[in-house]
């Protein structure tokens, strides 16, 4: 509960991992056109889309095997994203760098969460 009596809104990560693949799909939209920012572009709207994915399946697995290794799937993802992120960012000069920075930022956090609940399921 916060301080006026009310209850505070739970922490969504499946909002969170569908506000970064969004947020992905509009940066990359303001990049300029080249070979390689189409190419880059394609991977790390993929490996952002598949941070969340990943997640939904692990919360709907029938295992805890199957849970262990979709969360270990959105790390990796989230890994990549922040990969190919990086790239972008270190290839061209953006007035928005700022906002690639920090889709860079949201893709490590993602990763450590995940990471962080892959420790704790024993995993």
């Amino acid at each position: 509960m916060n301080e006026s009596g009310q209850q505070k809104p739970q922490y969504d990560l499946e909002e969170r991992t569908f506000l970064f693949a969004r947020d992905v799909r509009e940066f990359i939209k303001t990049l300029p056109y080249s070979k390689t920012n189409e190419e880059d572009g394609k991977q790390v709207i993929r490996s952002s889309g598949s941070v969340g994915a990943n997640y939904i399946e692990a919360n709907e697995s029938l295992s805890k095997k199957d849970f262990k290794m979709r969360i270990r799937i959105s790390r990796k993802e989230a890994k990549e994203s922040a990969y190919w992120i990086r790239l972008l960012l270190s290839t061209n000069v953006l007035k928005n760098s700022g906002e690639g920075n920090r889709l860079m930022d949201e893709a490590i956090q993602l990763k450590k969460i995940f990471h962080a609940i892959l420790q704790k399921s024993g995993g």
